[in-house]
């Protein structure tokens, strides 16, 4: 009984960081469960000391293995990476919301961007009553220049800034909008803004929409890229580390704050990090925060970064 015990504890989570860690991603249910690895180490941890207890050593070994090789996915997100990268230019804060098919509180965002000072937010779920109240709420007077790409529904997207915007290329898929822009900064730099929306994985059978949207976002080099938003996946995802090794930094796992969770976390559903800030790699990260609610299932995030 100690043997079944053990093993029927440990398999699971092995089974989970055989997959994670091949490079292999399968379809559904999976891309929605790798969401979730982060929780799926801290299970590791207790079947390795559940193995431990009942002193069944081969399950052990294995439990040690898999806590190891989740350790490695994802301890790195909640350990500030090193000052690598010394950019010496002007600083650009962004701040990326969700906003729940347009219904989250504009004057709550409109405080947000008060306090912050963003020079730049991205919305997701951007609608036309949403544009209409968050311009009633005074939020294109603090940020003057817009690319609203409004729809019904959740496919609406938009970019809003302090500076100088023009308007790029809307990466649509699935009824989804991903809105881009080229902002002048006040330092020279101009700069790629997308506002980050493929729609989620969340039915059976295949996604195509998620991850061609996620596959059509442009790669690091040339132009300096922020990519801020709702991705609808985590760094556990290989289209976002993908984007990382093709020349982008995740904000928040550069600041040891890659394990806050934007969405999720209340009744049985665990918090996961859907939402991010990837900067360009040759920009320097100096904060990153996860803020409070705002009437939506998605927190908002602040980054602040510097440029080259």
């Amino acid at each position: 009984m100690r043997t079944w015990m053990s093993w029927i504890a440990v398999t699971p989570f092995a089974v989970w960081a055989a997959v994670r860690v091949s490079g292999f991603e399968p379809d559904w249910p999976w891309v929605p469960m790798v969401a979730f690895t982060p929780h799926a180490a801290a299970g590791a941890v207790l079947s390795l000391a559940l193995a431990g207890l009942l002193r069944r050593w081969a399950a052990g070994a294995v439990a040690l293995v898999t806590v190891l090789a989740l350790g490695v996915a994802v301890l790195p997100r909640a350990l500030p990476e090193p000052a690598g990268v010394a950019a010496g230019g002007a600083t650009l804060r962004v701040l990326a919301a969700n906003l729940l098919v347009g219904t989250a509180d504009a004057a709550e965002l409109a405080r947000l961007v008060r306090s912050l000072r963003p020079d730049v937010l991205t919305l997701q779920e951007f609608t036309p009553a949403a544009e209409r109240r968050l311009e009633a709420a005074g939020v294109r007077e603090l940020l003057p220049y817009a690319v609203p790409r409004a729809t019904e529904g959740v496919g609406g997207s938009a970019v809003y800034a302090r500076h100088p915007l023009a308007a790029g290329e809307l990466i649509k898929l699935g009824g989804f909008g991903q809105a881009t822009a080229v902002l002048t900064h006040p330092g020279g730099a101009r700069l790629e803004i997308v506002s980050v929306h493929p729609c989620a994985p969340k039915r059976m059978g295949r996604q195509p929409c998620w991850l061609a949207g996620l596959e059509r976002l442009p790669r690091g080099g040339g132009r300096l890229r922020v990519l801020a938003g709702d991705f609808n996946a985590t760094l556990d995802h290989r289209p976002v580390r993908e984007l990382l090794a093709a020349g982008y930094r995740d904000a928040a796992a550069a600041m040891g704050r890659g394990l806050s969770p934007t969405w999720g976390g209340w009744g049985p559903v665990p918090g996961v990090a859907i939402d991010h800030v990837l900067a360009d790699g040759r920009m320097a990260v100096r904060d990153f925060r996860v803020l409070g609610p705002i009437g939506s299932d998605h927190r908002p995030v602040y980054a602040e970064l510097r440029l080259p």
